[in-house]
């Protein structure tokens, strides 16, 4: 199995999945999208995630997003595609089918709605280790998912399943969050979920972070991210003090909806959505455009 330690050290932008007014993939904003994050500087792409509005993505939908966002990365950075759901065996087939290779990893949200047991949270991501044709990162969430991957779940994982790399851990838990990084396997990588936390639970030994707020801030969340790394706190701290309210406002109402509104008004995008989710709220537009302005 590739390490993914070293090769998704760092800033990954969670990337969003453009829309035209009547509901298409905007592929020429996705473009810009791409270009504008890699020449921020973020050290590799994620698509297909929450942020990307997979959820409401068609099968043929997803396979062009990868292979475009793929073409378009050209390798310039690794690209993780994500896959997950709640429908094991679905997952497998779409492991099996989806345009792959030019991946470097797959991010998989544990199962939502269902709420398995632990075991169950096992059972599940060994089969889709067995299967997948790259590295499963697993993605602990259970604000979205309401059933959280326990540390001695994903330790016993990162043990027994070869094929599991890392995880992107964002319950917010830090003592859950420390005890995966003194209990896994060196090797394997865990970066937070949490733009406001980035910082400190990088203190605590993650590897980096799977970012929301890149997409607008690609060069100052990642030299963020980056001094961090270096253990120099005092830059990281003037960095991420600049970008507080961005995180503050970008999760008022709901991911992506937050950010989209960021990204509009820098003219990076048009505010198209997907239902259910909406545009914020003309109030909030109102401060994300003023937030814009004053950076």
């Amino acid at each position: 199995m590739t390490s993914l330690k070293d090769a998704l050290r760092g800033t990954g932008v969670a990337i969003i999945t453009p829309f035209k007014k009547n509901g298409d993939v905007d592929y020429d904003a996705l473009h810009k999208m791409i270009d504008f994050v890699i020449g921020g500087g973020i050290e590799y792409i994620v698509t297909l995630g929450t942020t990307g509005e997979a959820p409401t993505l068609s099968s043929p939908e997803k396979k062009d997003v990868i292979k475009y966002t793929c073409d378009v990365v050209k390798k310039r950075v690794p690209v993780v595609v994500g896959i997950g759901g709640n429908n094991t065996a679905e997952l497998i087939h779409e492991l099996e089918t989806f345009p792959l290779d030019d991946a470097i990893a797959v991010l998989s949200t544990s199962p939502y709605y269902n709420k398995p047991s632990q075991e169950g949270l096992y059972e599940h991501y060994k089969a889709l280790a067995i299967n997948s044709p790259k590295p499963i990162l697993l993605y602990n969430v259970p604000g979205r998912t309401s059933k959280n991957i326990e540390a001695d779940t994903t330790i016993r994982l990162a043990n027994d399943a070869e094929n599991i790399g890392g995880i992107k851990e964002a319950s917010g838990d830090f003592a859950q969050c420390m005890k995966i990084l003194r209990d896994a396997p060196k090797d394997f990588l865990v970066v937070s979920g949490d733009d406001a936390l980035a910082m400190p639970q990088i203190a605590c030994g993650m590897n980096g972070v799977i970012s929301v707020a890149a997409n607008a801030y690609p060069k100052e969340f990642s030299d963020m991210v980056r001094s961090s790394l270096k253990s120099d706190f005092k830059k990281a701290k003037s960095l991420n003090d600049q970008l507080v309210g961005a995180y503050e406002l970008m999760f008022v109402e709901n991911n992506p909806a937050g950010v989209k509104a960021f990204l509009s008004e820098m003219g990076l995008i048009k505010n198209n959505l997907r239902l259910p989710v909406v545009p914020v709220q003309k109030k909030l537009q109102e401060k994300i455009k003023e937030f814009v302005k004053g950076k």
